[in-house]
């Protein structure tokens, strides 16, 4: 039994911090996983960004409502539930992910949670646990399952080395780059092929 575990920003959706730096203008707000490995020095660096301009969590949800999957997103995750169970393991919160889920046919996500505030500022985040992609996967080898893992950035790859198999999905050169052993495609249909290549069953796309 094979389970696909999938990053979201980045690999479905795009990215949501970026997203809302267009808007606000705010060059900082830009940083994600791809650039600053360590995850609470970036969520700390963006609460003291949202703090210094008075910027709380309706201010993000009004970006994230006009967001949509990546073209091609929403056909690649109808393909691998026929294949596969689908898990999407991602470091963005509950209090972000509905509009998004709702488009791509609401699959399982686990993610972390927001501590928000009667006015709407951002206090704290809740991680789920640490390091939660690997462990999600750890705990799926319990199971018994064998997990095929795809993600983008520097918090994705230890879910990549305690997958079965790893693939990096449209991941930047610095990432490809410090790690070479997973195979990098930047098109679904590549990722297709990847996902077929490192099932231990016989898949047609």
């Amino acid at each position: 039994m094979e389970i696909a575990c999938l990053d979201l920003e980045g690999v479905l959706v795009p990215e949501i911090w970026i997203a809302f730096s267009e808007l606000t203008g705010i060059e900082e707000l830009r940083a994600t996983t791809r650039d600053i490995p360590d995850y609470d020095v970036l969520m700390k660096q963006r609460l003291r960004l949202l703090n210094e301009h008075h910027l709380g969590l309706p201010d993000i949800q009004k970006v994230i409502a006009e967001l949509s999957p990546m073209d091609g997103a929403v056909e690649f995750v109808d393909w691998l539930r026929e294949r596969f169970q689908v898990v999407i393991l991602s470091d963005t919160f509950y209090e972000f992910s509905k509009p998004l889920m709702r488009q791509l046919g609401w699959p399982t996500l686990l993610c972390h949670r927001l501590d928000v505030d009667e006015q709407g500022k951002v206090v704290d985040y809740k991680l789920r646990q640490k390091d939660p992609k690997r462990q999600c996967v750890k705990a799926f080898h319990g199971l018994n399952y064998r997990v095929i893992a795809a993600g983008d950035s520097y918090n994705d790859t230890t879910m990549l080395k305690e997958a079965n198999a790893g693939i990096l999905f449209k991941a930047p050169q610095n990432v490809t780059e410090e790690f070479p052993q997973f195979p990098a495609v930047n098109e679904y249909a590549e990722l297709k092929a990847e996902f077929i290549k490192a099932s231990e069953r016989s898949l047609a796309m």
